[in-house]
């Protein structure tokens, strides 16, 4: 796996001037500060939610917009997160721990974020007046805290970076969620990340923002607020103000379809928008809209003619109030009216169709629930399911690309198969636990061995990826649901096996995946390497710890959770010898998953009981957000003897032809 740009050093707290901190005040006496309606285009910026959910610290807005009236509500508004918040102290969230006898913290140097270009310049600039508060947390925590992101940079971002901030966030948002901040964890770990400077795509934009993909997926709006997609917590028409000639005039840059109303049919080639405002509320009655903000600015873009983003909202079948967003490309605006809503006053309409040329994204969620509903049949079915009712849910078996049939004969099972236990060095004890396991809960062992922590989250998610995870197993007495079961419970998407164009077949999901979410694990025959013949040494479906992978970094940086970076857990695997997994001829939907120098699942060692005997086990879990039918692949890394003519490692011994940009040309 390719490093992510921005993530190889974590600042050292022993080495910063620590007189640009000594006059900081408490949270709880900084007040916060907006900018007056002259300081920047008049969008609509996300209201705080109410009060804080921690007494005494002071929500604010962090993207500098002016505040928003009351009376405008946008019937195409969710309120599903809202906006960051301050990040009180992680320390008085967390109970208190032992010493615990499962892996070690890392030690020597940290990996954390690389400083951006030292070359960017900056623009001159009149300093305001009155300052957003945004600008000033930055600045006063700029002595503490090297965001490893340039100011070009964070005007204008790239994948790399994209991918890099959205990474970021989502491992902050996990840990606050482990430590019990419960639903605040998405607002605090925004306003952790903005007050630090780790954002991209700031300078708003009409058309495409770059690096990001149609089809991309999100799972909160803020997310799409820190990379520039749409930076408007609440409101879903967002908007730039251009000149033309002496005058200004507003223009539509993306608009957030979340809402789904009476009649509404969801095409996925045009869009019927309702515009914002005009909607009663516990103060007054109901008023026809006004030509204005949002909806003026969708009003000159159809005369302009120009692109506006379209984002989808969908319901997150893993939460009853979530919602995932699918950015669905540009789209035209190719006619308005007004016509009157059901509280009789007038609503005005706008038509939205999708520019041709572009990959399918919304398109792809339409199909796919109309395959899970029965109404239409997926093309290229050969299998329903190739599990043959193994797994939980069904694996179907597609090949649209030519007439192949089916892959070679295997017998699919749904775990690891041994003749001669793998077993762990030291000798492993279940826990006593009646119920489910608590976090915390230092009675228990399995949550000893695990740092004090459950390592996932609702069961289904990692939280970090640590040297060695410790499960739950048949000799605990804890519950079937436990949240410390999780690779041992099965598949937990709709996925499908399919026939690609030049790599064989490959896995990919119906769902949408969330980042660190557990897809599978490798399931096969546990192998000897001494007792490996010729041919199994060419086995494809060979899955071996001892082979070298790129390092990255996934997990969370301990000073944005306001945690002490010695505590940092370490990402090397601590594999007690060499495993080695063949799945030629028993394995399940792992086997399928094709080699990608620049993946989206990676691999974590879990130990968990079989045979009444502990067993190391390979899960796999998405690096980031995967959309409904992207295909699954991981690292599959490099032989140790396979050096390059040059002595490197990074020489395999099969071609990649995995297309991606930083494809390092072989693997295996």
């Amino acid at each position: 796996m390719e490093g992510v740009p921005g993530m190889n050093t974590v600042p050292n707290p022993n080495h910063y001037d620590k007189s640009i901190v000594l006059d900081v005040k408490p949270l709880r006496s900084l007040r916060p500060v907006f900018p007056n309606g002259n300081q920047g285009p008049p969008f609509v910026g996300g209201p705080p939610f109410g009060p804080s959910s921690s007494s005494g610290y002071s929500p604010f807005f962090p993207f500098g917009a002016q505040q928003p009236t009351q009376d405008t509500p946008d019937l195409n508004q969710t309120q599903d997160t809202p906006p960051p918040s301050f990040v009180p102290p992680l320390r008085s969230y967390r109970t208190p721990t032992t010493v615990s006898n499962g892996p070690s913290s890392s030690s020597g140097a940290k990996r954390g974020r690389p400083k951006g270009s030292g070359n960017a310049k900056k623009k001159d600039k009149t300093v305001p007046n009155e300052p957003t508060l945004d600008g000033q947390v930055v600045k006063r925590l700029s002595g503490v805290f090297d965001s490893g992101i340039s100011v070009a940079e964070r005007e204008d971002g790239n994948g790399d970076l994209v991918s890099c901030v959205l990474m970021r966030f989502d491992a902050v948002r996990r840990r606050l969620s482990q430590v019990e901040y419960a639903k605040a964890a998405t607002a605090k770990a925004a306003g952790s990340l903005m007050s630090n400077g780790v954002r991209t795509n700031m300078k708003k934009r009409v058309g495409t923002v770059p690096g990001i993909e149609v089809g991309d997926i999100f799972f909160s709006r803020i997310e799409m607020c820190l990379v520039g997609l749409h930076m408007q917590t609440m409101a879903g028409i967002d908007y730039i103000t251009s000149k033309a000639g002496s005058d200004e005039e507003p223009l539509a840059t993306s608009v957030v379809s979340a809402g789904r109303y009476d009649g509404e049919v969801q095409d996925p080639q045009s869009l019927i928008y309702s515009g914002q405002g005009g909607n009663a509320d516990k103060n007054k009655q109901a008023s026809d809209q006004k030509l204005e903000r949002g909806n003026l600015a969708l009003e000159r873009s159809l005369r302009k003619g120009n692109g506006v983003r379209v984002i989808r909202g969908e319901e997150d079948p893993a939460s009853k109030t979530g919602k995932i967003y699918i950015y669905d490309g540009l789209y035209s605006i190719s006619e308005s009216w007004v016509e009157k809503g059901k509280s009789g006053c007038n609503t005005f309409k706008y038509k939205l169709v999708r520019q041709p040329g572009q990959p399918p994204a919304f398109g792809y969620w339409k199909a796919v629930h109309k395959w899970k509903e029965g109404l239409t049949a997926r093309t290229g079915l050969i299998l329903p399911d190739i599990t043959s009712g193994v797994e939980s849910k069904p694996v179907s078996l597609v090949n649209d690309i030519d007439d192949e049939k089916g892959p070679s004969y295997f017998t699919y099972i749904p775990t690891l198969k041994y003749s001669e236990t793998f077993k762990i060095i030291q000798n492993t004890s279940g826990c006593s636990c009646r119920g489910s396991c608590a976090p915390g809960d230092l009675n228990c062992s399995c949550i000893r061995k695990n740092g004090g922590d459950l390592p996932y989250l609702y069961g289904v998610m990692l939280v970090s990826r640590r040297p060695m995870i410790y499960e739950c197993g048949q000799s605990c007495p804890c519950y079937a649901s436990c949240k410390n079961k999780v690779i041992q419970t099965g598949l937990k998407f709709r996925m499908e096996v399919f026939k690609t164009a030049n790599r064989g077949w490959g896995l990919r999901s119906w769902d949408a995946i969330r980042a660190g979410s557990f897809i599978c694990e490798y399931a096969g025959e546990v192998k000897d390497k001494g007792e490996l013949t010729m041919d199994q040494e060419e086995d494809e479906f060979v899955f071996d710890t001892s082979r070298v992978y790129n390092s990255f970094k996934w997990n969370y940086e301990p000073a944005l959770v306001d945690e002490n970076p010695s505590d940092e857990l370490s990402e090397e695997f601590n594999l007690p010898s060499p495993l080695l997994i063949s799945a030629k001829n028993f394995g399940n939907v792992a086997r399928f998953m094709n080699h990608s120098c620049s993946p989206n699942v990676l691999w974590q060692p879990v130990i968990c009981e079989g045979n009444g005997e502990p067993v190391v086990h390979i899960a796999f879990f998405a690096i980031r957000h995967i959309p409904p039918m992207a295909e699954l692949t991981y690292d599959y890394g490099v032989s140790l003897m396979s050096e390059a003519g040059d002595g490197s490692l990074l020489h395999g011994k099969r071609q990649c032809n995995c297309g991606s940009l930083k494809c390092r040309g072989s693997f295996g």
